[in-house]
């Protein structure tokens, strides 16, 4: 494969740290650029096997049916408190 070359900008801090890093690794600057680059890639191509099986995961009829049975029974605009003020009005004669 052939290689071109690439010049990148970084502070002085950031450059003693790259060839720190790749001479622990008895490698070149170069090739750590390549493999963090290749690594970062491999990570983001990556497909979670949950969120895989969710997009094929079939919802049975039971459930489906249960959809929207409580539409309607109450206003929108109703919300948890009021519906339990009343649910204990009416149970309590108040």
């Amino acid at each position: 494969m052939a290689t071109s070359k690439l010049t990148l900008s970084a502070d002085k801090a950031t450059i003693e740290l790259a060839k720190s890093l790749a001479s622990e690794d008895n490698i070149s600057v170069s090739k750590l650029f390549k493999s963090l680059i290749n690594d970062l890639a491999k990570k983001k191509n990556k497909k979670d096997p949950l969120l895989e099986k969710l997009k094929t995961y079939v919802i049975p009829d039971e459930v489906k049916a249960l959809t929207g049975i409580l539409k309607g029974k109450y206003p929108d605009d109703m919300d948890y408190k009021d519906m339990k003020y009343e649910y204990l009005k009416e149970k309590y004669g108040l």
